[in-house]
């Protein structure tokens, strides 16, 4: 156990100076690569280990339920607590849009599940550990940092992007949450 704080804690380290690494690339005007993906695009499938235990298929939701996927750096950092706390404290917004909210980023699980347990979230965090291939089909993926963008892509029942937001707009939320309550409407609205 105690050999297993110390991975994680070093881990946690880690992750830190990548993101503050990367806060500093974005205020000398060298801003971090966004998605190339469009509103309308498909979205890329994929099936990532959870926080919860199971492993999530993008695909499983299609025809089902409207899902938020936040890509965001790394776990324990300013930024990316402020942002998975925003969503968390608005979860009930999205639960009554019918949407599901996932966190993705490259950290691995047992260190995502340390994150999800400090914040006291009730959604899921994603893990692109292993191979990292996720973020690259989104394109949003920063080889020389190992971490991805922080883009959020709400993806329609179709499978279908309908809204992204990258950056600092992206901790917000509020986009993506108007996002998901137009969808919402827009579902409601055609079965009348």
């Amino acid at each position: 156990m105690k050999r297993f704080t110390i991975v994680l804690l070093t881990a946690i380290a880690g992750v830190s100076l990548f993101a503050r690494t990367l806060g500093q690339a974005g205020k000398s005007g060298n801003e971090p690569p966004s998605t190339k993906l469009k509103v309308g695009d498909m979205a890329p499938d994929f099936t990532l280990p959870s926080t919860v235990g199971d492993k999530v298929t993008l695909s499983s939701f299609r025809g089902k339920q409207t899902v938020v996927l936040a890509f965001f750096p790394a776990a324990f950092t300013g930024g990316c607590t402020k942002e998975m706390q925003t969503y968390q404290l608005g979860i009930d917004k999205f639960k009554g849009t019918d949407a599901a909210v996932f966190g993705i980023s490259e950290d691995n699980t047992p260190s995502q599940k340390a994150f999800a347990d400090k914040l006291g979230l009730s959604f899921p965090l994603l893990s692109d550990f292993t191979t990292r291939k996720v973020a690259q089909d989104y394109g949003v993926f920063i080889p020389d940092y190992g971490v991805a963008n922080r883009v959020t892509f709400v993806v329609d029942k179709e499978g279908r992007i309908s809204y992204i937001e990258a950056g600092k707009d992206a901790i917000a939320t509020l986009g993506a949450g108007e996002a998901c309550s137009r969808l919402a409407h827009k579902g409601s609205g055609a079965s009348q």
